[in-house]
């Protein structure tokens, strides 16, 4: 296997003063020789640095709370066509496809590959802000709209997105590598869609092919280690959980026709008790053992959440990943965060971020009070996969290099 660069933990030591933008990694790695596999994460970790807002930006529930209401601000509107491909099961799959607005760094079609939040879609602020962004930076862009989250889109089959299903991402993954044969992928990932993607990565080899790069963004690696401590009161975690379970009962009740209906074919496992129950619940967890599991048959909440987890996948991963979480992420304990530090200090392919502040999928920028549209985050999941993308340009140019000296001799 190729070394990429050395393993490297991004910790709250280097991050204590806050990190800052500059000239980029991209101009460095073009200063060096091209035989040079050189330290991406090195240049990543001296190169881009997140400075918080001054007033409120050292909270990660502020943070939070502004994602969760807000999204982002001044947020931009890329224009897309939504694609629909039929699942097996009936299950209608949407994703929207945005083109880039201008060459790529690298000059080749590269294409991102896009799986947003928990219930998320291609119309949140933060999903529209990144495309933005990308497509500025020569990146095409698909972007997964889960099953059920689109208010407009009604379900055609008894099945919603759940927790580390990989079909519908995998579907528009193939629409992408046979529409755009010559187009290699970035893979990102939000949150719940960070599990996905890097499930989807580990669950073999093949769907690892011209993909360059993973960046998972803000996951929690182990729904079933985290389960406990989303019903403990610190950071207000059950607080956060009664939201987010109050958010997914809506999305469930407003397809409870084509889920609980008379004329559908249910689930063996599910039953009309089951959406009695969804009324009261208050916990993501509830919701999960007496609806999303039933979906794909799981007998326990418990197999549930080690099948659909990425943690038992992620070690299947080879190409370079890039898993970045906040300290202060109040939704995400301090004890799951040894799942990615000790990857990173096993493989070499893995980096590992962990800036101080920035909560959940915030990481707002600006100098005192108004943050800015663009967040640290945008920058640096491009800025990686930029790295990366020259990088790769540098190794298969010193190939071609080499092979013509050889055929010399």
């Amino acid at each position: 296997m190729p070394v990429y660069n050395p393993h490297t933990v991004l910790g709250k030591d280097q991050f204590s003063s806050g990190w800052h933008l500059s000239s980029g990694t991209l101009e460095l790695l073009n200063k060096l020789p091209p035989h040079l596999t050189h330290d991406v994460k090195t240049r990543l970790k001296c190169n881009v640095r997140y400075i918080p807002p001054l007033i409120w930006g050292k909270s990660g529930h502020i943070q939070t709370a502004l994602y969760g209401k807000m999204g982002r601000v001044r947020s931009p509107h890329p224009y897309g066509h939504r694609k629909f491909i039929t699942m097996s099961d009936g299950a209608t799959s949407t994703f929207d496809l945005f083109e880039p607005l201008a060459e790529h760094c690298v000059g080749d079609d590269i294409t991102m590959v896009i799986c947003p939040g928990i219930a998320n879609h291609s119309e949140k602020q933060y999903i529209r802000t990144f495309v933005d962004y990308a497509q500025k930076n020569g990146y095409r862009c698909a972007v997964l709209n889960h099953l059920g989250a689109l208010p407009n889109i009604e379900l055609t089959s008894p099945r919603m997105f759940t927790y580390g299903c990989t079909w519908e991402f995998g579907a528009m993954v193939n629409y992408i590598k046979k529409t755009y044969p010559l187009t290699q992928l970035v893979v990102v990932g939000f949150s719940l869609g960070g599990n996905i993607v890097c499930k989807y990565l580990g669950e073999t080899q093949a769907n690892q092919e011209k993909v360059l790069c993973c960046v998972s963004v803000c996951q929690g690696y182990s729904a079933l280690r985290a389960q406990e401590t989303f019903m403990q009161w610190d950071q207000c975690r059950r607080f956060y959980n009664f939201l987010m379970a109050d958010n997914m009962k809506k999305i469930i009740l407003s397809h409870r026709q084509a889920l609980f209906g008379d004329h559908v074919k249910k689930p063996q496992s599910l039953e009309d008790t089951d959406l009695s129950r969804l009324y009261t619940a208050t916990s993501l967890m509830q919701i999960d053992d007496n609806v999303m599991r039933k979906f794909h048959g799981y007998n326990s909440l418990k197999e549930y959440y080690e099948e659909e987890s990425c943690m038992r996948y992620l070690h299947r991963i080879y190409v370079p990943l890039m898993l970045v979480n906040a300290a202060d992420d109040p939704l995400v304990h301090e004890s799951l965060l040894t799942i990615p530090k000790s990857l990173s200090e096993k493989r070499e392919n893995v980096m590992f971020v962990l800036p101080l502040h920035g909560g959940h999928l915030g990481f707002f920028e600006g100098s005192v009070l108004f943050p800015e549209p663009l967040t640290w985050m945008d920058k640096l999941v491009v800025e990686y996969a930029n790295a990366i993308c020259q990088w790769e340009r540098n190794k298969s140019q010193c190939s071609d290099t080499e092979q013509v000296e050889a055929d010399l001799e």
